[in-house]
C-alpha cells in the first residue's frame, strides 16, 4: 500500500474543492486534492447555462467558464490531484484511505481535511411514486448530462416533477432542442428553485407550472407513456378525484439535493438537520482538524457562494495546520446557533467565543416564504442584530453577514437564536414589551 503525507487533504475537485486548495495553497501549505471522476471540475462542467460568475468575478459566465479559471489557477499553483480516485474511508486522526486503479490502495497521512464532495439528486425511490419501472425516467441533472455532455436527447414529450433549479433549466434545455415540456409540476405552493429561473426558464418560454400537484402513477410499462397527477392538500396528500392525465414519453424528477456526506460520518462527525455537517464559524466540523464547505455542508443556490464558503475553508484549514496541529487541543467556548421562528437552519452551528469581533458569516434558508420580514439575532429576549428584507423563500439562502462587540453579548451567553419575523409582528412584540 503506497504512502503518502500531506498538510492538506481536499476530498472533491468541483467549485468547492478547488476553491478550498486554491486558497490553502495560497496560504503555504502542501495540498493533494482527490477527486472520484476523470477531470476537475465537478457538476458545474455541464452547467453550460449563463449566470455564474457575478458575483465572483462580476462577469456572467457558463458554468465550463467558471470553473475553467479555478481550474486553471490550480494547475498554475501546482497543486497535485488525483483522478479516478475514489476514498473509502476517513479515520478520526485525519488518514484517508483511497483506491485507484493505477495505485491501487492508497493511505493518505493528513495534518488536516476538506470535505467537498457536493451532493447528489434524490431519485424516484426517495418520493415512492406508485408504477412500473419504465424506461424515460431521469434526474434533471442525469438528463442535463445526457444533453450537454453526452449529446444525446434522452426523450421527446416531457413532465418534470419538482421546481428545483436544474428542473426548470433543464425544462427551458429541452424546449430550445425542439422537445415538448407539458408541464413543471410542484407538489409546493410555490417554485423550490430561484424566482429567476421561475421567470427565465419558465414563464418566458410559456412552459406550464403546476403548483399543489404531485405525480401520483406512471403509466406505462416498457417505457413511459403518461403520468397521472393529482392535486394536493397542505399536508401534501392526494385530494380525491382531482386527478389528470397528461401523456409523455419521459419524466425528469427535481426533488431535492442531499449532501454527500456518508464519509463524514464514517469519520465520527455529526449532521444537523439540513443532512450537512455541524461545523462552527471556521468550518470545522466537531472532529478536530476535518473542515467542510460547499454542497456536501449545505446546499447552495449560487455556485459564487460556495467559492466564497470554500476559500474561507482552506484559509481556516491552513491556520489550523500553521497554529494548532499537533498541539493539545484545549476545549472551545462555543456559543450554539438555533434556528428560531421560520428558520429551517443555521450554518454554522456554533460561534468560539473568541471570535465574536472577527466577521461571522451566517447562512440561513426559511421554512416559508414570506414579505415585509426582518431577519433578528437574539440572547434570550435581547435582539442583539436586525435586518429588513422585504421577500424571502426556501429556495433563495439568506446570508448575514455581521461582527459582535464583547460587551453586546453577556459573557456566560450559550446560545443565539436566529429568527424571521415579520415586521408588523415585530412591532408588536415591542409594543407588548
Amino acid at each position: 500500500m503506497k504512502s503518502l503525507d500531506v498538510d492538506i487533504a481536499v476530498i472533491g475537485a468541483g467549485s468547492a474543492g478547488l476553491g478550498a486548495a486554491i486558497e490553502a495553497k495560497k496560504q503555504g501549505m502542501d495540498v493533494l486534492i482527490l477527486e472520484r471522476n476523470d477531470e476537475l471540475g465537478g457538476i458545474t462542467l455541464q452547467c453550460i447555462h449563463n449566470g455564474f460568475g457575478l458575483k465572483i468575478f462580476k462577469e456572467d459566465l457558463t458554468g465550463p467558464e467558471y470553473i475553467q479559471r479555478f481550474i486553471d489557477e490550480a494547475k498554475e499553483l501546482k497543486i497535485p490531484y488525483k483522478l479516478d480516485t475514489m476514498v473509502i474511508e476517513i479515520t478520526e486522526d485525519k488518514e484517508i484511505y483511497a483506491v485507484n486503479k493505477k495505485e491501487g490502495l492508497l493511505r493518505i497521512k493528513a495534518k488536516a481535511i476538506i470535505l467537498s464532495m457536493g451532493c447528489r439528486e434524490k431519485t424516484r425511490g426517495a418520493i415512492n411514486i406508485p408504477g412500473f419501472r419504465p424506461a424515460g425516467m431521469y434526474t434533471a441533472g442525469q438528463a442535463q448530462r445526457f444533453v450537454n455532455i453526452e449529446g444525446y436527447i434522452p426523450g421527446k414529450t416531457f413532465v418534470i416533477l419538482g421546481s428545483g433549479d436544474i428542473g426548470m433549466i433543464m425544462a427551458r434545455r429541452l424546449t430550445w432542442l425542439g422537445c415538448e415540456v407539458k408541464a413543471v409540476v410542484e407538489i409546493k405552493s410555490y417554485v423550490s428553485g430561484l424566482i429567476r429561473n421561475q421567470v427565465q426558464c419558465l414563464e418566458d418560454y410559456n412552459i406550464p407550472l403546476i403548483l399543489n400537484h404531485t405525480i401520483t402513477k406512471i403509466h406505462g410499462k416498457e417505457r413511459v407513456e403518461g403520468v397521472t397527477i393529482s392535486s394536493v392538500d397542505q399536508n401534501w396528500d392526494r385530494i380525491v378525484d382531482s386527478d389528470q392525465y397528461i401523456e409523455c414519453d419521459s419524466i425528469l424528477l427535481s426533488v431535492g439535493l442531499v449532501p454527500e456526506n456518508e464519509l463524514t460520518t464514517k469519520a465520527g462527525a455529526e449532521l444537523s438537520n439540513n443532512g450537512g455537517p455541524i461545523v462552527d464559524d471556521n468550518l470545522e466540523t466537531i472532529m478536530d482538524g476535518i473542515f467542510a464547505c460547499g454542497n456536501v455542508l449545505q446546499v447552495h443556490d449560487l455556485v459564487d457562494n460556495v467559492s466564497e464558503e470554500a476559500k474561507r475553508a482552506g484559509k481556516n484549514a491552513a491556520i489550523y495546520v500553521k497554529e494548532r496541529y499537533g498541539k493539545e487541543q484545549i476545549k472551545k467556548d462555543h456559543i450554539k446557533i438555533i434556528p428560531g421562528i421560520n428558520v429551517g437552519y443555521v450554518k454554522p452551528d456554533y460561534v468560539n467565543f473568541s471570535n465574536l469581533e472577527n466577521l461571522l458569516h451566517f447562512h440561513l434558508r426559511v421554512k416559508e416564504p414570506d414579505r415585509d420580514v426582518i431577519i433578528v439575532i437574539k440572547e434570550v429576549n435581547k435582539i442583539i442584530y436586525q435586518r429588513v428584507r422585504s421577500f424571502v423563500i426556501p429556495s433563495e439562502m439568506i446570508e448575514v453577514r455581521t461582527k459582535f462587540k464583547p460587551e453586546v453579548i453577556s459573557p456566560n451567553c450559550r446560545e443565539l437564536k436566529i429568527e424571521v419575523l415579520p415586521v408588523s409582528l415585530l412591532e408588536v412584540l415591542d409594543e407588548v414589551g
